[in-house]
């Protein structure tokens, strides 16, 4: 998640220049963000709203849940290439603004309605070289992002993968301990997993052998399930 400094730097970056004021001004810096908002280091431009791009980091980063910073690297690329996405609309709007406003003298003797239209096809014409670019910065925003989440993607199941792994084998070494009477230590272990996770998959084996199995529980099985369980309700009771 963008961090209040990297927002503000983003802040400071945008406003070093106070913008045009003047409304061909105005529209002209539109069609400067075409060439500079797609590509530029700066993801906030002066126009933007620095609550909305942190509500929009907040959502991106809720969904992918990214937990180091790998991961989160990965998804604040995500969601500033989906901002940037995002801008695409009111650039190409900007345009056609501009040209509403630099050519609004042409075409004088053609009826209104005919006219607007005239002005619209004499923007493109005049501008194409311009909304091409946002067609081509469009399409190159979307490889990336299309790519990174990708790659957070994979980053985050081979986490997934290595994670279940671990909690696969301490949750064996509980079940021989508990079988041997034997304490059990995850700490010797290494893993940045939790007593929980062990305790969990243990139990998830335990019923499935009760599921398919008309042996009753071994003793350490109906111990197990009776500490957990008693752990819970004093957590819910603290709770």
């Amino acid at each position: 998640m963008s961090s209040p400094a990297q927002i503000a730097a983003n802040q400071k970056n945008a406003q070093l220049s106070t913008g045009p004021t003047s409304e061909t001004g105005k529209a002209k810096s539109s069609l400067n963000a075409v060439k500079t908002g797609l590509t530029g280091r700066t993801v906030l431009l002066p126009s933007e709203d620095v609550a909305s791009y942190q509500a929009h980091i907040d959502r991106v980063f809720s969904f992918w849940e990214p937990c180091d910073d790998t991961e989160r690297a990965l998804a604040q690329t995500v969601a500033d290439t989906e901002w940037r996405l995002l801008r695409i609309p009111s650039l190409e709007a900007g345009i056609y603004a501009l040209g509403r406003l630099e050519f609004k003298e042409k075409f004088a003797g053609e009826p209104e309605a005919v006219r607007a239209s005239l002005i619209e096809a004499h923007t493109f014409l005049t501008y194409r070289k311009d909304l091409n670019n946002l067609s081509i910065q469009e399409s190159r925003l979307r490889r990336i992002r299309e790519n990174t989440s990708l790659a957070l993607y994979e980053v985050q199941e081979e986490r997934r993968k290595l994670i279940n792994a671990q909690v696969n084998q301490a949750a064996e070494a509980l079940q021989d301990a508990k079988r041997a009477g034997k304490p059990f230590d995850l700490d010797e272990f290494g893993f940045e997993i939790s007593m929980d996770q062990v305790e969990d998959r243990v139990l998830d084996w335990i019923a499935s052998r009760e599921r398919n199995s008309t042996r009753p529980l071994a003793a350490w099985e109906q111990q197990l399930r009776s500490e957990v369980a008693a752990r819970l309700a004093s957590r819910k009771k603290a709770a």
